[in-house]
């Protein structure tokens, strides 16, 4: 699990896809919006950390 560290768009790239296919870059967006609105009205976000990644919280690890 990796909430509380900073995952890049290529580290979560590398993750999904494999190396034999073509990724769209804005795919990992598309995803991630995807994944955001399923998490809304719960105590768990995706904050976005611009030229780093992706962020993922939780209510009882915000100080």
């Amino acid at each position: 699990l990796k909430a509380g560290r900073t995952v890049s768009k290529a580290a979560l790239s590398a993750a999904i896809y494999d190396f034999d296919t073509d990724a769209d870059p804005s795919a990992i967006e598309i995803y991630e919006h995807r994944v955001r609105k399923k998490l809304e009205g719960s105590r768990v976000q995706i904050a976005t950390l611009r030229g780093l990644g992706y962020l993922l919280r939780h209510d009882d690890l915000v100080p």
